[in-house]
């Protein structure tokens, strides 16, 4: 066994056996290039990354191999979800070099850490052109120990284009910008328009394959629509949730959403299931639920949606929950060597199970004796159920209850196959979000379970990722073993489930927590010559760049999710720094978010609710937690709401308000309208659309 053995990440146990004398990106090994004068080889991967597996077995299971590279190079085993921070520095390294990137990464760098070279994965023996993982190990040997200036001379180039690289072009955009001219309905639309260039009005979603769910992109529709009544965002929210939930990239036995689908119309999905994916598709699904639950008209989608919440909510508590009320990364696409085998079927299985009724079933799920993925079969939904019903001149309700009882057959014998491999560390970022998609599911489906386990989450986030009483954190844990300097995107993702669950709880030290974790990320991680923020603390220094990572790609950025932390936690607090420092981000990015609204979206969507200018809400009184509770079942995405059952001065929206009886104020930069005492009345006066 090599040093991985000390290690928690799934990924980095998978390495402890291979012959090569891999370290962690641990002091230790870094000290040891520096001492011994050597380059390092730092590979890359995750544990659910297929190509990383393949590679492994390959080339660092091989004997001869693990010796050129034990003694030429320090060799150190990263994994992304341990170290994003690591992973997007020579990543962008292997882009510069390559045009490309992907997983495994291996990028040699100096023993300083400056890359000098990168690429992904290399075979064994050279083939089609591309040469074998020995000659590029000998090449990178030569390169250090024999032409040692010109490895110096391009790592210091690659070195310079990433510090820069990111936010260099805002400060040339926002010449002259200020809020006035960022915040206004124009803008939105010209993001609208944007996002609209890459509709796939066929098959919903954004671009063609491969197709990933881009839910935040989605959540702008969602937001876009509701303030502007505009039909053809809406049209294509539906669409592409329908199509979705529908696909294959929808596990219909199982519950949960797979991380993307290698085809246009959503059949064929990379089968590993994220945490992340799931948080940021469920959150966007509740909330749409929000939305439509009273229009008649979309009462079909309403089931479907509320069907995909909990069914996807049910596979993390069976799957991907630890007894102590954290979430587990991820589950693999792989099982017995085989990508997807664990989902997909022949028909001559499906009949076995389901005997002589199968007919109808596989009619409706799209299974054929040729199959359809490599002669198997993905379940999958190509039309509405009542579409289908009303073909075959029967009631969607008796099919659906007709239906259901067979999916739970086959989940049954599914479940006596092999599973797929676990993922099982726990990282702050991706807890914070499901965190926050319990909450909002709660708020659609009403279901107290999903409170209870959002609060077991955030309080076991609390308690086990804290690493000082200043305000720091750790970024994963397993097994009591906690390890990493948070980064950016674990404090803002934390402060956005804190103000979450304050929502659903009304217990105000959730919220004195966020605002404290807001002055630690300022202290800490903001860049005041531009007002934005490092990935990195300025404590962390075993990086040798702090990036700003301003892009909302798989995950949200945590800058642009900072921008709306601070736009609440100002206005809940009355801290008008915190305001105007929000502002100061959004003009900073605004052009940007207008030109590539699929990769702003986050920051779209904080845009739309500054534009529309968050309604405070206040509730006061013995019924005030349950009032509030009910205003939130409607969908009022910019909005800060805080309720209490007794009069308080420490809350400046609570600030001098009575609570001998339950009222309900809405006011705008503190100035309140007249209190209201019913739901009714507030739906009536400023959610008319939802009476």
């Amino acid at each position: 066994m090599n040093l991985l053995r000390h290690e928690t990440s799934p990924y980095l146990l998978q390495h402890k056996n291979n012959p090569v004398d891999w370290y962690a990106w641990k002091p230790e090994a870094l000290e040891k290039a520096r001492r011994e004068d050597k380059p390092i080889l730092v590979s890359i991967g995750y544990s659910t990354c297929h190509w990383c597996h393949v590679m492994e077995h390959e080339s660092f299971e091989d004997e001869r191999t693990a010796a050129y590279m034990n003694a030429h190079f320090v060799c150190i085993k990263v994994d992304r979800e341990e170290r994003p921070d690591l992973d997007q520095i020579y990543m962008e390294a292997c882009q510069l070099i390559n045009g490309n990137g992907g997983w495994p990464l291996n990028c040699f760098l100096l023993p300083d850490g400056r890359p000098y070279f990168a690429g992904t994965y290399y075979p064994p023996q050279s083939n089609y052109g591309r040469p074998s993982w020995l000659q590029v190990l000998q090449r990178m040997a030569q390169a250090y120990y024999e032409d040692r200036d010109t490895a110096v001379t391009q790592a210091k180039k690659l070195t310079e284009i990433i510090a820069g690289s990111g936010t260099s072009m805002l400060r040339d955009m926002t010449e002259g910008m200020t809020p006035a001219l960022a915040f206004s309905p124009v803008t939105l639309q010209q993001i609208f328009a944007g996002m609209r260039e890459r509709f796939d009005p066929e098959n919903g979603g954004f671009g063609t394959a491969p197709k990933f769910p881009g839910a935040m992109s989605l959540a702008f529709l969602l937001r876009h629509y509701h303030f502007t009544d505009n039909a053809e965002a809406r049209r294509h929210l539906l669409l592409s949730l329908n199509k979705m939930v529908r696909g294959g990239i929808y596990d219909l036995l199982g519950g949960g959403f797979a991380r993307y689908a290698t085809d246009a119309a959503w059949l064929n999905p990379h089968f590993e299931k994220m945490l992340y994916d799931n948080a940021l598709l469920v959150s966007v699904l509740s909330e749409t639920m929000l939305k439509i639950k009273d229009d008649a008209d979309l009462q079909t989608e309403y089931r479907l949606y509320d069907s995909a919440v909990r069914e996807t909510l049910a596979w993390v508590k069976r799957e991907m929950t630890s007894p102590e009320g954290g979430f587990y990364s991820a589950t693999d696409a792989d099982s017995e060597g085989e990508e997807g085998k664990f989902f997909v079927w022949s028909e001559q299985e499906v009949d076995e199970i389901l005997g002589d009724d199968s007919k109808l079933f596989k009619a409706y799920y799209d299974v054929t004796e040729g199959g359809n993925r490599e002669h198997r079969n993905i379940l999958w939904r190509r039309e509405s159920l009542a579409d289908f019903a009303a073909k075959k001149g029967t009631e969607a309700d008796a099919l659906e209850e007709k239906f259901a009882a067979q999916r739970e057959k086959l989940f049954a014998e599914r479940e006596k196959r092999i599973r797929p491999g676990l993922d099982d560390k726990i990282l702050l970022d991706w807890n914070a979000l499901l965190c926050t998609a319990y909450c909002k599911a709660f708020h659609a489906v009403q279901k107290e379970e999903y409170r209870q386990a959002a609060v077991k989450n955030i309080n076991f986030l609390l308690n086990n990722f804290r690493k000082d009483e200043e305000g720091a954190f750790f970024h994963t844990y397993k097994e009591g073993q906690k390890q990493y300097d948070a980064f950016l995107n674990d404090y803002a993702f934390l402060i956005e489930a804190l103000l979450a669950v304050y929502q659903i709880t009304f217990e105000t030290r959730y919220l004195t927590e966020a605002n404290r974790l807001c002055a630690y990320v300022i202290d800490n991680f903001l860049d005041k010559a531009d007002n934005l923020f490092y990935f990195t603390s300025r404590r962390q220094k075993d990086v040798i760049i702090r990036r700003k990572d301003l892009y909302d790609n798989a995950q949200p950025s945590g800058n642009s999710t900072m921008a709306g932390n601070l736009q609440k936690t100002g206005i809940l607090f009355g801290n008008e720094d915190y305001k105007q420092l929000a502002a100061r981000m959004l003009v900073k990015t605004k052009e940007s978010t207008e030109r590539f609204p699929t990769a702003f979206s986050r920051w779209a969507n904080v845009l739309t609710d500054t534009v529309y200018a968050p309604l405070e809400i206040a509730v006061t009184g013995p019924d005030a937690e349950k009032v509030a509770l009910d205003l939130q079942r409607y969908f009022l995405p910019a909005k800060v709401i805080t309720a209490s059952t007794e009069a308080r001065d420490d809350f400046p929206l609570l600030a001098h308000k009575p609570a001998d009886d339950t009222y309900i104020y809405v006011c705008r930069d503190y100035a309140c309208d007249a209190p209201m005492r019913t739901v009714a009345e507030f739906l009536e006066k400023y959610a008319p659309k939802h009476r």
